[in-house]
């Protein structure tokens, strides 16, 4: 309903799919609005030319619609009582519980001034020994999951969010299945966790412009926990896919001519103001960070899609997905990973022999990988290429699976467990010192 002295204009000179035009006066960009009561936002003004993109669609809406502008952009109320919550997309409480309590802040706002910026340096570990071995993350790092859209992504995302070392998770869902959002909620709340974990989830059965808010209303509560409470925030975004393909549905309403593979032209800027949201700052002012881990769900696994291939050029690496018919279980591929800031924590913020281990342990792995392709070409296999096969499995099975929950120590004791099992210390060619002091005893 409007308030009281609201201006409300009845006059839609042009209706699309997905938006509406009036003349109006004094309206911001990115301003709320409702038309037929519907919720819109300003997305194009063009002197007194106004366009509104409505969310649920234009459908039923007249010419003669009342159009009321609400005076503000997409806002979010953060304070303390966001953790532990479920929200849509507009940060409205979905959980049944009360309404937040707090500083109301506009989303979307800029990134990080550089030269507030410290050099990302400490660990983010996740759990997963995949992840944790040979791409370690670290806090302030924007990076990645490319994922095929069969594989289990959500139970990863959901897994990181169980394990990783973060004061506080911010989950962006975007386009969840309920089955999906049922399970995420049911998890955070078996694990007893929900009290550091905030969610913001739109579904299949919301409007899919709807998207559109999450990224940016899970990084303005990202924000408040690491500028103002100084924390260590980790953002889960799931799926960005979806996420790029409701940008392709506005773009394409609008009548925008689509760039590669019919998405709009803006989505490298789209995303990069989603992903240089990722901080570390200085001590100085906190020492809080927000680091992103994004899932990019890959077409038919076409890796040079739009998507993922403008994903790549902003990121710092990828963690790539893969289903490992040896074992039967999905892996992080070691050879398709990486995490191109994992030098700044290896070795120094984990024990000194993690450098030489990872480097020696995807070196055999690329030897099991060469006496596989030599045995399925009818090639006699060495003793040596046998025991690179055999230690491929389990170093699969062991290390890389995504359901292996060992810390960063546990990890480094089975890598060091399995060379000694496969091979002799010379053929490892790891550094004398740390054989003599980490090589397992017979």
């Amino acid at each position: 309903m409007a308030k009281a002295f609201q201006k409300i204009y009845t006059q839609i000179t042009a209706i699309t799919k997905a938006t509406c035009s009036l003349k109006a006066e004094g309206v911001g960009n990115d301003e709320l609005a409702t038309v037929n009561g519907k919720l819109a936002q300003v997305v194009k003004i063009i002197g007194d030319e106004v366009t509104l993109q409505v969310f649920q669609g234009t459908e039923g809406i007249p010419t003669n619609a009342e159009v009321v502008f609400l005076g503000k952009a997409p806002s979010l109320k953060v304070s303390d009582q966001l953790a532990g919550r479920f929200f849509n997309a507009y940060g409205e409480p979905i959980d049944g519980g009360p309404a937040i309590e707090g500083k109301e802040v506009e989303i979307g706002g800029p990134s990080v001034n550089p030269v507030r910026r410290k050099q990302p340096s400490e660990l983010i570990a996740t759990g997963i020994a995949g992840i944790d071995l040979n791409n370690t993350l670290v806090s302030g790092q924007k990076i990645p999951f490319f994922a095929d859209p069969d594989q289990p992504y959500n139970q990863v995302m959901a897994n990181v969010a169980l394990r990783a070392e973060a004061d506080k998770i911010i989950l962006g869902g975007m386009g969840l299945t309920n089955d999906d959002y049922l399970y995420f909620k049911n998890v955070f709340s078996n694990a007893g966790v929900l009290d550091h974990i905030v969610s913001f989830v739109n579904t299949t059965e919301n409007p899919p412009v709807e998207r559109l808010l999450i990224p940016d209303m899970a990084l303005t509560a990202a924000e408040y926990f690491a500028v103002e409470k100084h924390e260590k925030v980790l953002v889960l975004l799931t799926d960005m896919t979806l996420y790029a393909d409701a940008l392709a549905i506005v773009s394409n309403r609008m009548d925008q001519i689509p760039s590669k593979d019919s998405m709009p032209g803006s989505l490298y800027s789209d995303l990069a103001k989603i992903y240089e949201k990722a901080v570390q700052f200085p001590e100085s002012i906190g020492g809080g960070s927000i680091t992103i881990i994004a899932v990019t769900t890959l077409s038919g696994g076409d890796i040079t899609h739009a998507i993922p291939d403008n994903t790549g050029y902003i990121t710092e690496g990828q963690l790539y997905l893969r289903r490992d018919s040896e074992i039967g279980k999905v892996i992080v591929d070691p050879f398709r990973s990486l995490s191109r800031l994992k030098q700044l924590v290896a070795g120094k913020k984990t024990r000194e022999d993690h450098p030489q281990v990872m480097n020696a342990a995807v070196r055999l792995y690329a030897d099991a990988a060469n006496a596989k392709t030599k045995k399925e070409n009818g090639f006699d296999l060495t003793d040596y290429d046998n025991r690179c096969l055999d230690f491929a499995r389990d170093y699969s099975r062991e290390i890389l699976a995504i359901d292996v929950n060992i810390n960063t120590v546990q990890m480094l004791d089975v890598a060091w467990t399995l060379f000694g099992k496969y091979f002799k210390p010379k053929e490892v060619n790891i550094k004398a010192a740390l054989v003599e002091k980490y090589w397992p005893k017979a």
